[in-house]
Parts: structure tokens; sequence; C-alpha cells
């Protein structure tokens, strides 16, 4: 599987320079592509580097020729979806690199990258875990500069963990006064989250009225830090949901995002939240450590969950006594209302994999060939107790 290694350059004043004015002079050929692209109605990669290259090359000759190549491609991904409206780009946009314009050295922390005058070694840094990516398969790279600070995402290609036969199933219900809850009985508590949130909202609100240019900046620059706050969050709450999976060998089972905002209960201030919260950032970011990890993944319709008894099956939308409260009409059953959407959501993956299974045999007493055959496990795990644990995100 491909994920992203994020590493950090350390350049002096001079690399700085070089880096930036190869970042602009490469986007000022992308521009000049897309113009004729657009003009000539070429749009495909093949196309465009047959029509325009030699022209272009006798104009823009400080760029090497693996660049042109890399700009037609990227003007040609540019227009695949739109050819209607003129694609431009900025000039401080990011650049991709393959092998051919940016190589490893033997020191562990250096790269040799291309620039206008020649190619430059240049240091970087990065975590552990990022490191330990870099030993996979190298793909191409992308150039980025932020706050005039250079990075390099690097394209990995990783081996996947072996996957293991699943033994029970973990749903989990996902919501705001708890960010997760899952069939175990444990939240994942959005407390500090939501102080933070209220935090920035009324910052936002402050720089907002004022409207001074400075305020503009400090907004832009406040949205940035929240973009990285929710991927933080993101990046520990999937952590922790897959390797709870993974050491207890079950399959996880997620509702199906469509519709989330208009299931969930809330208060007008939660409700903004709700919209602004990266839920479907949260799913990607489970479904892709879970395949790294080898943990099956199911999303399921999470339709009644919330109305559904999970011990007797009684579906009544008074059974939801309020947002965290489920009192069953039929059988009596108290129960947080998240953890009983839990389980409901796990038993549905349950029931998933059961009508899969059949269709398997099914297909095999016909003589039919069956694909995609999922892993075994037809156990709903079950808390003893209705006593939540509650895990704090710590993230600072």
């Amino acid at each position: 599987m491909k994920l992203t290694a994020k590493l950090k350059l350390e350049l002096d004043l001079e690399q700085q320079q070089l880096l930036l004015n190869t970042i602009r002079e490469t986007n000022i050929l992308c521009n000049r592509i897309s113009q004729l692209a657009f003009k000539e109605r070429k749009f495909g990669k093949s196309s465009l580097q047959k029509e325009f290259y030699h022209k272009l090359r006798k104009k823009y000759p400080q760029l090497s020729s693996q660049i042109f190549i890399r700009s037609f491609a990227k003007v040609a991904a540019a227009y695949k979806n739109n050819k209607r409206t003129l694609v431009k780009f900025r000039f401080n946009g990011s650049i991709a690199y393959d092998a051919r314009l940016l190589s490893w050295m033997e020191d562990d922390d250096k790269i040799s990258v291309w620039t206008l005058n020649g190619r430059q070694p240049i240091r970087f840094v990065c975590g552990e875990h990022q490191q330990n990516m870099l030993g996979g398969k190298i793909g191409e790279s992308k150039l980025l500069l932020r706050k005039n600070k250079f990075y390099l995402h690097v394209s990995v290609e990783v081996k996947e963990s072996e996957g293991f036969e699943s033994q029970g199933y973990l749903g989990v219900d996902l919501g705001l006064a708890q960010i997760a809850y899952d069939s175990d009985a444990t939240a994942f508590s959005g407390e500090q989250i939501r102080a933070v949130r209220k935090k920035n909202v009324h910052r936002r609100r402050q720089l907002q009225k004022k409207g001074t240019k400075s305020c503009k900046r400090k907004l832009k620059e406040r949205s940035g830090r929240e973009a990285r706050f929710r991927n933080d969050v993101n990046h520990v709450l999937s952590k922790a949901i897959v390797k709870k999976a993974q050491r207890t060998k079950r399959t996880i089972v997620l509702e199906d995002l469509s519709g989330i905002r208009n299931r969930v209960r809330a208060s007008r201030e939660l409700r903004r939240e709700l919209h602004s919260w990266a839920f479907y950032d949260l799913r990607k970011k489970i479904e892709y450590k879970a395949k790294r990890d080898g943990v099956e993944v199911l999303f399921v319709d999470a339709a009644y969950t919330s109305q559904t008894c999970s011990q007797c099956g009684y579906c009544d939308k008074r059974n939801r006594k309020s947002q965290s409260v489920f009192v069953c009409r039929e059988c009596g059953t108290q129960s947080h209302a998240d953890l009983n959407a839990a389980r409901n959501i796990a038993e549905k993956g349950r029931q998933l994999v059961i009508k899969r299974e059949r269709a398997l045999f099914e297909c095999e007493d016909d003589g039919r060939v069956a694909v995609n055959q999922p892993n075994g496990g037809v156990v709903v795990s079950e808390a003893n107790d209705e006593a939540s644990s509650v895990v704090q995100l710590k993230l600072f």
C-alpha cells in the first residue's frame, strides 16, 4: 500500500532561494502549458508533450527535460475532470520530483535535488515513524513551500501486515460529545477538543469583526492551525481504534458516513462543530492504518442503529431519551445511547459477513467462482457491564 512520508528540509539561504526559484519557474511553465492546452483543446499528456515540448524547450532552456515531462503530466491531470475552465497554478504551488530529479544519498538524512543551478545536496529531518517508512519502495515526491519552509512529501510503497482470522467485531459509533464510542463501552472523549474549538470560534469571530489586514492574515494562520489540530486528533483516534482491533483480533465495523450530519441530534453549537469536523478524514485514516496492520474494515448502513435496542431488537424512536441515554420501551434495557448504537453497528457487520459467506456457499454449490472473500469470524464481542471507559485524547 502507498503512504506518504513528510520530511522537513534544512536549507541555508542560498538553497532556499534556489528551491524557491525552481518552484516558481516550474509553475510558470505549467501555466504556459495550461494556456496552450486550453486554447488548442489538447488535454492528454502524450498529445501535449508531442505538440508543445520542442517549442517550449527553446523558450525555457533553464528547465530540465524531466521537469517538462512532469509538468505536462501535471497539466493533463488538472484537466482530467474539468476541461471547460482554464487551470491556473500558484507560483508557489508544489512541484513533482521523480527518480530522475531526486535521489537518496548514502547519508541517511540527505537527498540530492535538481534545481535551476544543478543538483544540490540537502539535509532533511523527520520522526522515527517517517524514517521507518522510507525503508519501503520510494515513488514520486512533491516539493512544497509552507510558511517560508520547504517540505518534501514522499510516496512510499510499504508492505502490508498479514491479515488474521477475525474472532469478532468492533463496532464504532461516531459523534460529537464522544468523537467515537466502541462496542466495548470505550468512549473517546471530545471534551478537550470541544474546549479548543470553542476558543477558536470565539477568537475567529473577534478577528472577523475587526476586519483589518492583520486580522485577515491571522485568520488565515488560525485556519491552518485548526486543520492541523483536526489532523492530529484523527491520527491519535484512528491509531487507538486500529491497534485495539489488531490486539483483540477483530474486524472494525464503521457506519457509512453519508447523511451523518442529518442523523445526529445536536444543539446549534454542536451542529456547527459537526459540520466542520473531518469525519471522512477520520474514516480514511482508520482505513489505511487498518490495511497496513492487516485489520479488516466493514462499512454498514447506520440507519436506526440509534433507535434499535441492541439486546432485544425493538426499534422505536422514543427509545432514544436524549443525546446520551437509551431506554428500551420493550425490554427495559438501559445504556449509553452511543454504546447501544456501536453494538448495533457491530451486529450489522456480523450479519453482513454471514450474508457474504452464504453467497459464497451458494456460488460453490452452483459451480460459480466467488471473489472478494471476507475473513471468517461470527461472534459479536459483548461487554459484561455498562461501565464505560473514557479515553481522553492526549494531543499536547
